[in-house]
């Protein structure tokens, strides 16, 4: 009886002559409509079709279910839109996260500048030799917060009504060093500064640096007494006075910039 049923494989698969090879593996055949050809792939869901032409597992061959002679070359691709929609959504939120760093960044610097942290550069000579002109010094806004001002510590304090304001007529922010503080009494003596009665020891100050025009005072409440370290260059308190502690901005603690000369103050 002549056996009328089916030969094995999808429908529609025409099995070739497989015997002239030596091989099991048949010739001939044809591509499988795409919706069978997407089951196949996908492990019979039929959700997506994809394409890979090149050696098959077992290294031998043309690997591909489906090939429909459009291309050529190893390659994977899917009919999925959803595929393109994953791919631009992953590109959108990458660039919303670099913009929330970036941002935070901006916004930790901006907060450390008001509340922390702030660079100066020097204007004038009236520091040196400790600071030179173009130094970039950093300044602590939180110092005067927690103790009170010493005598030998550089501050930054608003320039006085009194004082001139450069060339430039842009300076805001003025740098010397505290001498005296609220109480102290002090005065020049043969170009030498005494507080409460004794010789300070200055070596900051250039070697025979002298300091004149310094009649004995008193420094009032609430307000401290400074001087450039370069006395016979500086307008300080011996030309516009004391200066109040609330027009302190902080105390300059580290010289930055130029590198070379990277320190503490």
């Amino acid at each position: 009886m002549r056996d009328a049923s089916p030969p094995p494989g999808l429908p529609g698969e025409r099995q070739g002559d497989t015997s002239a090879l030596g091989t099991d593996r048949p010739i001939g055949r044809r591509p499988a409509p795409r919706h069978l050809a997407g089951a196949r792939e996908a492990g019979g869901t039929g959700a997506y079709r994809t394409r890979f032409d090149g050696p098959d597992a077992n290294g031998g061959g043309n690997g591909a279910d489906v090939d429909d002679g459009d291309d050529d070359g190893d390659h994977r691709w899917s009919d999925d839109p959803s595929v393109g929609r994953a791919t631009r959504h992953s590109l959108g939120r990458t660039i919303i996260e670099w913009v929330a760093v970036v941002g935070c960044g901006v916004l930790i610097a901006l907060t450390a500048q008001a509340f922390l942290v702030q660079a100066f550069w020097i204007p004038s000579p009236s520091m040196t030799p400790t600071l030179e002109v173009g130094d970039r010094v950093l300044v602590n806004k939180l110092s005067y917060r927690t103790h009170d001002v010493h005598r030998g510590d550089l501050v930054v304090f608003e320039r006085p009504p009194q004082a001139s304001n450069g060339e430039d007529g842009e300076i805001k922010d003025l740098i010397k060093r505290v001498v005296a503080v609220e109480g102290d009494t002090l005065e020049g003596r043969d170009g030498q500064v005494y507080v409460n009665g004794e010789r300070i020891d200055e070596p900051y100050l250039v070697e025979g640096t002298p300091t004149d025009n310094l009649p004995r005072q008193e420094v009032p409440e609430d307000f401290v007494f400074v001087m450039g370290d370069n006395r016979t260059n500086s307008e300080d308190s011996r030309v516009f006075g004391p200066i109040e502690e609330d027009t302190i901005v902080g105390r300059a603690f580290v010289k930055v910039l130029p590198l070379s000369d990277l320190g503490w103050l």
